[in-house]
């Protein structure tokens, strides 16, 4: 009878005579179809066209430059008006739960992800063994593309936070940079100009574009090109960013304007540590994708967690619990995770946080569309969203 490491060694063999297969089926293949595509162009067609797209362009206030294409204007923040959210659900309020990706205690290896792989681990789980499962790598939430602009004008809101808390209670920094992008479809929608609202946060420093009216947005937050004969840029050159009309900066001292505080208790007792970590939310913003990173020192095995709101998961690879609420609003502004580890502890940081919201500090909205050329005005669409570039507790 062969032995459990018997069975590995020979499905680790095979699996990679399988995946040798797959690899030269798919070289054939390709090569098949280059002799094709070469035969259409001897014979005096058109070959293969490439298609060239533009990266996603990250941005920061520096880019709102001239541009030397004749449009007088650089891009804008290329950002898009959603974060992919992750797919945790909401537990109850107290009830303890398991993660889907807690790993199981034992020893084993990694294989590879082929079918027949997968089929057989679970066939040596169902008989009693005990496979050590390791998480690939997971990337953070990225920042999803902007939908299709379906309005012949969108206006869009973004705002970058970064937050640095003590562990032992205070604020080492606060800071706050948004933009405001405007893109248009259409030629004929090109000659407008955009009135805006900025809210009643005095603490918000606006700045303008250097072709835009100073004295327009100071007078009348209308935000106009210093000539109102020149139309702004439009079409699908737009798209990837659009044009960058107003930035902002906000700083602060005040604790109390931080959306997300981390406390964290943790208490050693002979070779454990039993951990306690708490979250408040302010009233100000409704979270949304919220996922609190705690550092492990390195451990073999998943904590012990026994109370958590929300949901959890363990990243063995860079000892790494990752605590996510999908969404914080008045009903559960505050909440708790309490995990023990099998051995003593001196630090759970830095604690990093990642959240978006659909409110921002500024609390700019766009409120009107003005035609220059006469007619009705057109219409538009405003994205907002305020997420978090770099959120810790030290």
């Amino acid at each position: 009878m062969e032995s459990h490491e018997e069975k590995l060694y020979k499905l680790v063999q095979q699996s990679k005579v399988n995946e040798t297969k797959d690899l030269m089926k798919r070289k054939a293949s390709e090569i098949d179809k280059s002799k094709i595509e070469k035969n259409r162009g001897d014979k005096g067609g058109f070959g293969p066209l490439t298609s060239m797209g533009s990266g996603r362009i990250e941005n920061s206030f520096s880019d709102m430059s001239i541009s030397s294409t004749g449009t007088g204007f650089g891009s804008g923040s290329g950002f898009g008006s959603s974060t992919d959210v992750d797919s945790f659900s909401t537990k109850p309020k107290g009830r303890p739960t398991a993660s889907a990706t807690a790993l199981p205690k034992g020893l084993g290896m990694k294989l590879g992800k082929s079918q027949k792989t997968n089929q057989f681990l679970e066939s040596l789980k169902a008989e009693g063994e005990v496979i050590l499962e390791v998480d690939q790598p997971k990337l953070g939430p990225s920042r999803s593309a902007a939908p299709p602009l379906i309005d012949p004008i969108t206006l869009t809101v973004e705002e970058k936070l970064n937050v640095t808390l003590k562990r032992d209670g205070g604020l080492s920094n606060f800071d706050v940079q948004g933009t405001l992008s405007l893109q248009i479809l259409n030629k004929e929608d090109g000659h407008v100009q955009v009135q805006v609202q900025t809210g009643e946060n005095q603490a918000v420093s606006f700045k303008t574009h250097p072709n835009m009216n100073k004295e327009l947005f100071a007078n009348e937050n209308i935000l106009g090109l210093k000539d109102p004969n020149r139309p702004f840029p439009t079409g699908q050159a737009s798209d990837a960013g659009g044009v960058g009309l107003l930035r902002w900066r906000m700083q602060s001292t005040d604790e109390s304007m931080v959306p997300l505080t981390i406390n964290c208790w943790p208490s050693s007792s002979g070779n454990e540590t039993y951990v306690n970590i708490e979250y408040e939310a302010s009233s100000m913003f409704d979270l949304r994708n919220v996922v609190i990173s705690v550092p492990f020192p390195a451990l073999r095995e998943a904590p012990s967690v026994s109370q958590i709101d929300g949901e959890w998961r363990y990243d063995s690879r860079n000892s790494i619990l990752e605590w996510s609420v999908l969404l914080i609003d008045n009903s559960n502004r505050s909440g708790s995770l309490e995990f023990v580890v099998p051995q003593a502890a001196s630090t759970f940081f830095p604690i990093s946080v990642r959240f978006i919201a659909t409110d921002t500090f500024s609390d700019l909205k766009v409120t009107n569309i003005i035609p220059l050329k006469g007619g009705n005005p057109p219409k538009f669409a405003q994205r907002t969203q305020l997420i978090t570039e770099n959120y810790q507790v030290v």
